[in-house]
């Protein structure tokens, strides 16, 4: 392994013309890595990056004269380089993206990824992103690592010094995304979703107002479990009020699972040597034969509409792709099979001040989660559960959870959606 200081990192010397990087997503990126490529990459000529998504604000248009830039979706700093048609989408659920790797249709030439300084068996922990990192090292012909000392060391998934090829010591804070601000509708929608959440549940959430709200609802709760994709501060709030246990999984009791740490300082010093955590790769975290063994799995997950037979799309408004696949369909579907569980997708009514229903007659983007995987529909106005229900029955109780001043369309339209037999 070369160790280089930051201000002798030579690119040029690692990267071939042609490479196609993979690179650690959310707050696992390693920024001055990226900050490298972006200062060097149009000398060394048609690069290419794969990152799930973006929290640091490195990536900009600008920053795309450097390297193109795929993703699974437009999520985080992405939008900006959606919005100016410098984002290659790659429509791919989380669970396949290491896979997919793995396979080469994902090609990884060279992977860069943050680390924690080695424990006392040499081994650097991944610290805050161990989905589909492992992927990316076990096939890259060059493994670059950015380890920073200010990055947890997380049980679970680790990085022995000799499969590092270049590294680079850093000292920098890692990026954080801070709670999300909660506001009256987010608290409404969190009231409604919480009464499908009982002692025992195993939680599945993603971060931001919604999945805070309902967390601060629970901690009134027994013996709760997480297994999730990624995990916010709102954890931390949930096991020191006791609510967190994980006694009642029948795998990886006492343990949080998850793949990604997407919060602040308060979660990554709780995560740090924490036996109560557990990073895993998304080949984990996501597997169906996993979550299969997981009764009372209550996931939520988010959309941007929901038409009036329960397609959702959760990617693209109009013609600009805000969203992505991610875990949403890998989670819908195990939480609506499981016993006791719930799949619930929440969302507020409307959009654009009030001006555009999400409840919506028929879907302007593509259908992420079909209807047939569909559980519960959460808006600020009410649930409706849809398992099970005929398309005329998902019609009237979608309707009822729209915003009042839509409904009367609504109507309208499913009348003659239901004459021409859906």
């Amino acid at each position: 392994m070369t160790v280089a200081e930051e201000a002798r990192l030579d690119l040029s010397a690692i990267l071939r013309p042609g490479d196609r990087i993979v690179i650690g997503q959310a707050c696992g990126e390693p920024t001055t890595l990226i900050e490298a490529l972006i200062r060097q990459g149009a000398e060394i000529g048609d690069l290419s990056v794969f990152v799930a998504t973006s929290f640091s604000g490195i990536f900009t248009s600008e920053t795309a004269e450097s390297f193109s830039v795929a993703s699974m979706g437009a999520i985080g700093s992405l939008r900006a380089l959606s919005k100016a048609h410098r984002l290659e989408i790659v429509p791919c659920h989380v669970s396949r993206i290491g896979p997919l790797i793995e396979a080469g249709v994902l090609r990884c030439d060279v992977a860069f990824v943050q680390v924690s300084p080695p424990d006392e068996h040499g081994r650097h922990s991944f610290g805050l992103i161990s989905d589909y990192v492992q992927a990316a090292v076990s096939t890259a012909r060059v493994v670059v690592a950015e380890i920073n000392d200010r990055i947890p060391w997380t049980p679970g998934e680790y990085l022995p010094a000799s499969a590092i090829d270049h590294a680079i010591r850093v000292s920098r804070p890692p990026v954080e995304v801070p709670p999300a601000t909660i506001g009256e509708t987010d608290e409404a929608i969190a009231r409604h979703a919480a009464r499908f959440i009982g002692d025992g549940a195993v939680l599945q959430t993603g971060v931001g107002a919604v999945p805070d709200a309902i967390l601060r609802l629970l901690h009134d709760r027994a013996d709760l479990g997480v297994h999730s994709g990624m995990i916010g501060d709102g954890l931390v709030d949930l096991i020191e009020a006791g609510a967190v246990t994980n006694a009642r999984k029948r795998i990886d009791r006492g343990v949080s699972i998850t793949g990604a740490l997407i919060g602040t300082r308060r979660l990554y010093d709780f995560a740090h040597r924490n036996p109560q955590l557990r990073m895993c790769t998304t080949e984990y975290t996501h597997d169906a034969a996993v979550l299969a063994q997981l009764d009372s799995l209550v996931t939520i997950n988010s959309a941007l509409e929901v038409d009036l037979t329960g397609q959702v799309n959760a990617e693209q408004s109009g013609s600009v792709y805000i969203g992505g696949t991610g875990g949403q369909v890998d989670f819908v579907r195990a939480g609506t099979r499981s016993p006791g569980g719930h799949s619930i997708i929440a969302l507020p009514a409307t959009a654009k001040g009030g001006t555009v229903g999400r409840i919506t007659a028929q879907l302007s983007g593509p259908v992420t989660t079909a209807r047939s995987d569909v559980d519960v529909i959460v808006t600020e106005f009410g649930a409706a559960e849809l398992r099970g229900r005929s398309l005329a029955e998902r019609a009237r109780r979608l309707i009822a959870i729209a915003h009042p001043d839509f409904r009367e369309d609504l109507e309208r339209e499913a009348h003659i959606i239901r004459r021409r037999g859906f």
